[in-house]
This record gives C-alpha cells, structure tokens and sequence, in this order.
C-alpha cells in the first residue's frame, strides 16, 4: 500500500462498526430467507442445511473477490458500491424468491437450493467483500496488522451473532419480512450512497479520480426501485408469525368451508356451522379411532392446533369433555378465534410452547387420547416421532388410552415404516389405517397410526371409516414380545410385511439417530 493510500485508512473502529453492520446485514437475511421460502417449499432440514450453504458459499467467494478487488484498486472507492450493491440485491431479494417460487415444483433439494441461490447469493457474495476492502485501507504498517485484522474481525463476527439473534428472537416475532428486508436493504443504500460521495472528495494525488456524483445518484436510483418492488411484491401469508405463513380462505364447493394453510400445507379444514363436519380424509379418521373408545366424555390432549378442528368435534359430539392443545405458535389460536370462528370456553385450554417439552409437562395418566398432528412442511418434526418421546406419550395416556398420530409419506414409505416399528417398540398393540394406494407406495398419502396398551377394536374402527365413506385399509395387531438374549418385539402379521426395514433406515427412531426429513425426502 502505497503512502497516499495509508492516509485514507479510517480509525479501526469506525471500519470495525462497518464490518460489525455488514455481517450483521448478511445474518439477517440467512434467517430471513427462511422465513421467505417456507411458503413455497415448507420448512425442513433440507431448507435449513440450503440456506446456510449457499450463504457461506456467498460469503467465501465474497471474501476472495474482495481481497482480490483491494489488491488492484483504492478500496475506498469501492466500499460505497459494494454497500450499495449489496443492499440493492437484498431487496431485490424479496420479489425474485416470490417470482421464482411460484413456479417451483415442491420442496425437492434441487429446488431448495436453487430457490436460495437465486434469492440469496449475490447478496451475501457483494455484501462479503466489505471486509477484505476494509481491511486492507486498515493495513498503515506490519506492527499492527494483526491487531487490525484482529479487530475487525472480531467486530465482523460480533455483527453476525448479533444479527441472528436480533432477527430469529426479535425482529421476525415483531414487524414483517418484507419491512426487515427494507430497513436492511434501505440502510445499506443509504450508507453506500453516503460513502460513495465521502470518497470522492478527497482525491488520491496522482490516482484516477474517484466514482462521481453520477455513481451515487445510480446507486440511489437503482436502490429505491429495489426498494419499492420489495415493499410491492405479494406476500402469500395472511398472517406472518415467527413460525408459520398463515392463510385462510374459502371452500369454492362449501361458503362456510373454511381451509387453514400453513407455509406450504392445507392444514385443516372447518365448517363455521357445523363442528361435525370433516372434510379432510385423515380427521375422519382420527374420528373413527376416537370412536373406539367408550361413550361419554374424554380428556384429550392435541399435539398441534392447526384450525382446531378436532377440538371443535369433540366439543360437539362428546358433550363435558376436555380439550389440552399444545400449540408453538401464540398467534395461531388468535387467527383460528378470529377468522375461522373458535369460541374459546373453559372446555379447552392452549399451552403455548415445543409440543415435547409441552407433552412432558402434562401429568401422568391424564389423557384419554392424544392426537398427534404436528408438522414442519409434510414430515412430522423428528423430536415428535423418537422411541424417547413415545414413552413420553404412553406415560400420559390412562390404561386403555389412544395415541392417533397423523404421519405424510409417500413412494417407498420410509418414514411411516420406520414409525410403526417406533411405535410398536413402546405400544402393546398398533393399527395403520390409509388408502389402499398409499400402502402400494404409489402416490402420497396420510398415514393414520393408532396405539394402545389395550386391544384396539378393529370391527368397530372398519364400521367408523365405512359410516364416513373414507377409503382406507386397515392393518394392525398385538405386537407380541421375543427373547433371545435381549427383549426385542415382532410386528403384527397383517403388518409384518409393510413395516419390515430396508436400506439404511433406522430400526426404531431415536434421540440419537431419527433421520426424519431424509427418510422422508420422495427422491430418495
């Protein structure tokens, strides 16, 4: 670095606060985007193990470049730009993910990633080359570099945990993705903008003259049309919590027909006149288990809010029961109350919180059933289908209780194999009940899993799905217990043949080891 060029170095904190905002810029928007791609593909490991990729790889190349940038040309005329830039793409960011999601066809990787990348790596790539610019204008002589290169890296990293957790505890949970992404994305406009015009008017001697007024008036212009297409562009959502894309709309065939959508997924379905009424096939299934139980009332415990729909029918088929729905999400049961018609009463009683550690808050024998129906895009979250967590929900249910589990797969049926043998690891006795094609592995489906400590009776269980016209199979049985140096168990017949292991899945799913989302995934 030539001696003019020392002259321009910025005391190290103030380059330090710009690399503190940068990385905290491109933090934000790696837990930003998903946010922005869970109502197009769902959230699952793989959305998560994408976004973290492809933003790294933004960062690693951004870092490279701008090293390589610093080295050929003053990088104080390059921080306005590569600021300005970077904020631009990160507006632009919203609009293009919407764009190109419409389009998308499911959450396979391939479109995962290529949704992240389109959305999310220039910016991080742009956004990750102010670091090695600020850097390098730090670098005045060799006794300092490593507290320089110390120092700002320090406060770059300090900027990145600061982003993610102001965004993942705070800022999500409080104003929009949209309104996030335009603070951001304004503000490092706005500074690139402002540096653009500070570098020009203190020339280099002897140096081509630096970026003119016209460079900051494009940065400005360019930036404010990224700005309004971000604030413009349609959201799916109806409701944008920390959790979940909410929408509800209308049944075209039924006008009191009202359909909950979360992110991806048609979660429930409720008529606003008729609590009994139920239109997706695995409710009226969750109906015919229900029906195996005595007459009268029942304590039930709800893995899973979604539109409330079961509470809703129990409320109004088995008069003075009780209703416990576990729910993550706060504002889910406020639109369910307001746009899908839930009166709440002192029948039913909403706990906030992670359905395991809710599950195992609740005291010992105090459920007559418990319907699991808690999903993450399609799969069941993985801490929600280990042997660990089943136990969890044997030690809740009273003797003769029912845990109904609602579980999508489809192709090979990894997944839901993989389950029933969890489930009969910890249950005496297990019923499946889906359509006949689902079995066959031939399309998708949901998978109606039943288990109890005490027989299931099946007669009564065909006769509920015949009364509701459902098509489904039912297969199931005793699981009966075997000893050969260590106790194992042997599935029922009518099962045996469905359920048996193949490739690499797992025996049972565990704490250690439950590869849900991958065992899950149709590609493989």
């Amino acid at each position: 670095m030539s001696a003019a060029d020392r002259t321009e170095a910025r005391p190290v904190w103030q380059a330090g606060i710009l690399a503190f905002c940068t990385s905290a810029s491109i933090l934000v928007m790696e837990v930003l985007a998903g946010r922005l791609l869970a109502p197009y593909v769902g959230v699952t490991l793989q959305t998560y193990t994408a976004i973290i990729g492809v933003v790294l790889a933004g960062i690693a190349f951004g870092s490279w470049i701008g090293g390589r940038l610093a080295d050929r040309f003053p990088p104080k005329y390059l921080l306005g730009p590569a600021l300005g830039l970077g904020g631009t793409l990160a507006l632009a960011s919203v609009p293009i993910v919407r764009a190109f999601a419409e389009n998308a066809d499911g959450g396979s990787v391939p479109v995962v990633v290529g949704l992240t990348a389109v959305g999310f790596l220039l910016p991080a790539v742009v956004l990750s080359t102010v670091t090695p610019l600020l850097t390098t204008m730090q670098m005045s002589s060799l006794e300092v570099t490593g507290r320089t290169v110390g120092t700002i890296s320090a406060l770059s990293t300090a900027g990145a945990i600061v982003g993610t957790f102001a965004t993942g505890f705070l800022l999500v949970a409080t104003i929009s993705t949209t309104t996030i992404t335009g603070l951001v994305g304004g503000s490092l406009v706005l500074l690139g903008v402002v540096l653009t015009l500070l570098a020009r008017r203190r020339p280099q001697p002897g140096s081509a003259k630096g970026p003119s007024r016209i460079g900051a008036a494009a940065l400005a212009i360019v930036g404010s049309g990224a700005f309004g297409a971000n604030i413009t562009s349609h959201s799916r959502c109806e409701v944008e919590s920390a959790y979940f894309c909410a929408t509800v709309f209308t049944d075209a065939t039924r006008p009191t027909g009202r359909v909950l959508q979360l992110d991806n997924l048609e979660h429930s379905y409720v008529d606003l006149n008729d609590p009994t009424y139920l239109d997706f096939a695995y409710t009226q299934l969750f109906a015919a288990a229900l029906g195996t139980l005595s007459p009268g009332p029942v304590h039930a415990v709800h893995l899973g809010g979604g539109g409330f729909t079961m509470p809703r029918f129990i409320r109004a088929t088995r008069p003075g029961s009780t209703n416990i729905v576990l729910e993550r999400d706060p504002e889910l049961p406020k639109l369910v109350t307001r746009k899908l018609g839930w009166k709440p009463g002192s029948d039913t009683r909403v706990r906030i919180g992670d359905g395991r550690v809710s599950v195992q808050s609740l005291s010992a024998g105090s459920a007559d059933v418990l319907f699991g129906d808690a999903f993450g895009a399609e799969a069941v979250p993985w801490h929600l289908t280990t042997v660990e967590f089943t136990r969890e929900v044997k030690r809740v249910l009273r003797p003769g209780g029912l845990y109904v589990l609602n579980a999508i797969d489809s192709g090979p049926n990894r997944f839901v194999k993989a389950e029933v043998r969890t489930i009969a690891a910890v249950f005496r006795y297990i019923v499946v009940m889906a359509p006949p094609y689902a079995f066959a592995g031939e399309f998708g489906a949901n998978f109606i899993l039943v288990a109890s400590d005490k027989p299931i009776d099946e007669t009564v269980l065909r006769a509920g799905i015949k009364a509701r016209g459902t098509d489904a199979v039912v297969l199931g049985g005793e699981v009966r217990s075997v000893r050969s140096g260590r106790v194992a168990y042997r599935l029922p017949v009518a099962l045996r043949n469905f359920a048996s292991q193949s490739g690499s899945a797992p025996t049972v799913l565990t704490d250690d080891y439950a590869p849900v989302d991958q065992l899950f995934t149709r590609s493989g």
